[in-house]
């Protein structure tokens, strides 16, 4: 079966168009066509239809070859055109070639017709292929100037060159509000780049020169001048290498603007230190003040008390044992007395126990038999030192933590045992307790209400020191705080220490 090919025949003679068509038919196709003798026939059929070839005359009555070949051009630049006439000279042929015509056959030499009509066909399918490349190239190019014109920073490509040196094949005009630099001043001198960079200059050459041996992308941070106004700014700039054809790297990029992230970082950073340092000191005046009520509970209140046990003696003695019934009443006001100093005595304790005076050692050691008595858990205390000798707002954080990991303890832990271990070197105390309880997990930390294991974490960093958990589900829980000797809080400005004024 013959190949179809539709052809559009600018030509004014019947006779000569059927001996063309009968040379096409011979030579392997199946021409489906329609003739033209005039510009307007020749402009409809080119707007009504899709052609694969034009074949025209070059003198006819009332049109001519060059005034076709204009036509055609206009309506479609790649579409094949080729001359068919019988008295065409070398120069008009030229000229025609000139113009755009892709071929000339002379009529009394058809042979050259299907060798010219196939070379034509595939060069016109190279020709628009080219051109749809061109236009995606062109479409693509316009999207991604949109794109990076959207970007907020600099995009950018660098190259190395030469010893030591780089360049900037390619950078956006983003490069004219970060930097105050255009893109053409940065192609031509990258130098003025290196020039703004604070302090930060050699860390960026070997980020990228460990970049160019690794092939690993990289980010960096720092500070650059620009040149109006002495301004600093912040950038940040994220760089992934690949290597071209010829071995060398290029890394594509972006450069951006983080100067308000880093004021909004150090204003957070400000902000947390604050608030850390007035955690730190209502934490410290609240020691105080539990001291004090502590104090005042168990001298003021437990005296009193004392002194109305013994009045209540000495009436107790004194009553008529006839009267049975005010001895019974005195009997029962000594118990509660009693009831009443052991309640004053537990409050004051809870406060503050009174063995936090004999030091951190012996106050963990009583809490921990008071944990054992209350929960029925074995509690055992391994100390390297019988004496630790630590700053009293030391030994009230250390002892706060304990207390509180025993309180989670048994709540939470369903423990049958616990070890406390306590060591101290040069200069870090260093309290180990472990249960072997259901295990925490991390996440309970970040559940809501866990202000006890917060509490105990802010601690901690207020005092310079850190404390790490460790646990898995059915294998008990790890809980390690490590706590600097010499503890230095400082108070946020604006508060006073508790009995300043």
């Amino acid at each position: 079966m013959n190949q179809p090919l539709r052809i559009l025949l600018i030509e004014d003679s019947e006779e000569d168009a059927e001996l063309l068509l009968a040379e096409i038919r011979h030579g392997g196709f199946d021409p489906i066509h329609r003739r033209a003798e005039t510009a307007a026939a020749t402009l409809d059929a080119l707007k009504s239809e899709l052609w694969d070839v034009v074949i025209c005359d070059y003198t006819m009555p009332q049109f001519s070859g060059l005034e076709a070949l204009k036509i055609v051009r206009q309506h479609d630049p790649d579409l094949p055109f080729i001359i068919n006439s019988g008295n065409i000279g070398e120069d008009i042929a030229v000229e025609a070639m000139r113009a755009g015509a892709h071929d000339y056959v002379m009529k009394s030499n058809l042979s050259r017709l299907i060798p010219a009509i196939e070379r034509e066909l595939r060069e016109s399918q190279v020709r628009r292929m080219g051109r749809q490349a061109q236009r995606e190239l062109e479409e693509n190019e316009a999207r991604f100037r949109a794109i990076v014109s959207n970007v907020p920073g600099v995009v950018f490509q660098l190259q190395k060159a030469g010893k030591g040196g780089y360049r900037f094949p390619y950078i956006s005009e983003g490069s004219i509000q970060l930097l105050e630099l255009t893109p053409a001043q940065l192609q031509d001198d990258s130098s003025l780049f290196c020039e703004q960079v604070v302090n930060g200059g050699a860390e960026l050459r070997r980020l990228i020169t460990e970049s160019a041996a690794t092939l690993e992308p990289f980010s960096w941070e720092g500070r650059i001048r620009v040149t109006s106004g002495d301004i600093l700014k912040w950038i940040e700039i994220r760089m992934r290498p690949r290597t071209l054809g010829d071995n060398r790297v290029q890394w594509d990029g972006i450069m951006e603007n983080i100067s308000q992230r880093k004021h909004a970082e150090s204003e957070l950073l400000k902000s947390r230190q604050q608030l850390s340092a007035l955690s730190a000191h209502l934490q410290k005046a609240k020691e105080i003040e539990r001291t004090r009520i502590a104090r005042e509970v168990h001298d003021d209140i437990g005296g009193n008390l004392t002194a109305l046990k013994i009045d209540l003696l000495w009436l107790s003695n004194r009553l008529d044992r006839q009267r049975g019934d005010l001895i019974d009443k005195a009997h029962s006001l000594e118990h509660l007395v009693d009831r009443t100093m052991e309640i004053t005595s537990r409050i004051a304790r809870d406060l503050r126990p009174p063995l936090l005076e004999l030091g951190l050692v012996a106050a963990i050691e009583w809490e921990a038999s008071e944990f054992e008595k209350r929960m029925e858990i074995p509690c055992v205390v391994t100390c390297k030192s019988e004496d630790l000798a630590v700053d009293p707002d030391l030994g009230n954080a250390a002892f706060s933590v304990f207390r509180e990991i025993l309180t989670n303890i048994s709540k939470h832990a369903a423990a049958t045992k616990v070890e406390v271990e306590l060591s101290t070197d040069d200069t870090m105390l260093t309290m180990k307790i472990i249960d072997n309880g259901r295990g925490m997990a991390h996440t309970d930390l970040l559940k809501k209400g866990s202000f006890g294991l917060r509490g105990m974490l802010e601690r901690a960093r207020n005092l310079g020191g850190e404390i790490r958990f460790e646990g898995k589900a059915g294998q008990g829980t790890t809980i390690t705080a490590h706590l600097p000797l010499d503890p230095v809080t400082v108070p946020p400005e604006g508060f006073l220490p508790a009995g300043a004024t």
